[in-house]
């Protein structure tokens, strides 16, 4: 996707007033829903091969563009009907986010775009497709001047008949651009079998992560995986919230695990988490039995003590007081007058 220059921006204006229509190469199909061969006719959308001679699956699989702020970028969308029917389709940009597992989408149908999605202009929103025939829509991304530098993907999107289809947009803002890539939160879920973590993009480019994971206990490695590339595409300052299986973690042991994530333009972080990881259940249990163990010694003391009969504790004193007044005491079935 070529800059435009300031001279050449009028005459796009007047090329955008309408969609070129060109016969589709691919072979007669019948309509959708309905077909030979392997399966239905369905229309597609895709970037313009140029000249409409290619078809558009050997073609380029997404839009890339890059533009210094206030660039005014253009090129073509090719919009696909082999059915025999005419087909409208209608086109809107689109802002990409992360999913939670890491994947990329797109905003939904009744979202507004608040960046890349919103700087796309079509030459036509809604284009009707004769059967047969590809129709190549020009459209143009307008990159604000106060843009950030750093990529800002987007997405085209086409809906028709109860389908949406979408092509992605790669576009690049000129500037200094920054990898940088961070680990957060790990957590060790021995019950669970899996270590929990954060991936957070610190930079302003799309990054592909790696993640290389080593665990050392009392005895020594328990863990020791190398580095490998995750199903992730963080896009600029969005975080990702992962798992990584552990399904034979010890169920007795102090655990010190380490996370490496690495990513292209040298990103690269580390971070750590401890545990102690104890059979609670099994500790429960033995603790239970030992209490009914104990509680058992004492009542049986007990009913060994109510049977033994009470022995003499030898001669007992009482203090009495006489008819005249003076104290006597009486021992053991004698008396002495104090």
């Amino acid at each position: 996707m070529p800059p435009m220059p300031s001279t050449a921006r009028a005459a796009v204006r007047a090329a955008l007033c309408g969609a070129a229509l060109v016969v589709a190469a691919a072979a007669p199909a019948h309509a959708d829903g309905g077909g030979s061969g392997s399966g239905p006719a369905r229309w597609s959308v895709a970037p313009s091969a140029g000249g409409g001679a290619r078809p558009a699956k050997d073609g380029r699989p997404a839009f890339y563009a890059e533009g210094a702020p206030g660039a005014v970028l253009q090129d073509t969308l090719s919009v696909t009907n082999p059915g025999s029917k005419p087909r409208t389709v209608s086109l809107r940009g689109a802002d990409a986010d992360n999913t939670r597992s890491g994947a990329v989408s797109v905003t939904p149908a009744k979202g507004s775009p608040k960046e890349t999605g919103a700087w796309i202009t079509f030459a036509q929103r809604q284009v009707k497709v004769p059967p047969r025939t590809r129709a190549e829509v020009p459209f143009t991304v307008t990159v604000p001047t106060g843009a950030l530098p750093g990529d800002h993907p987007g997405a085209i999107v086409a809906s028709s008949g109860g389908r949406t289809v979408g092509v992605r947009v790669q576009l690049r803002v000129g500037g200094p651009s920054l990898s940088a890539l961070t680990v957060e939160r790990v957590k060790v879920d021995a019950g669970a079998g899996r270590i929990t973590y954060d991936l957070v993009n610190r930079g302003n480019t799309v990054l592909t992560p790696k993640l290389a994971v080593h665990a050392k206990g009392v005895f020594g490695t328990l863990l020791d995986r190398p580095a490998r590339t995750l199903p992730v595409e963080l896009l600029p300052g969005r975080r990702v919230s992962l798992t990584e299986p552990w399904r034979d973690a010890p169920a007795l042991d102090a655990v010190d695990v380490e996370l490496t994530a690495t990513a292209a333009g040298d990103a690269r972080d580390s971070a750590t988490a401890s545990a102690r990881l104890v059979p609670w259940g099994a500790v429960a249990g033995g603790g239970a039995l030992l209490l009914a163990a104990v509680g058992g010694a004492v009542a049986l003391l007990r009913v060994r003590g109510r049977r033994r009969r009470p022995e003499e504790s030898g001669p007992s004193g009482e203090q009495d007081y006489g008819a005249d007044g003076t104290r006597e005491l009486a021992r053991a079935g004698t008396g002495e007058e104090l």
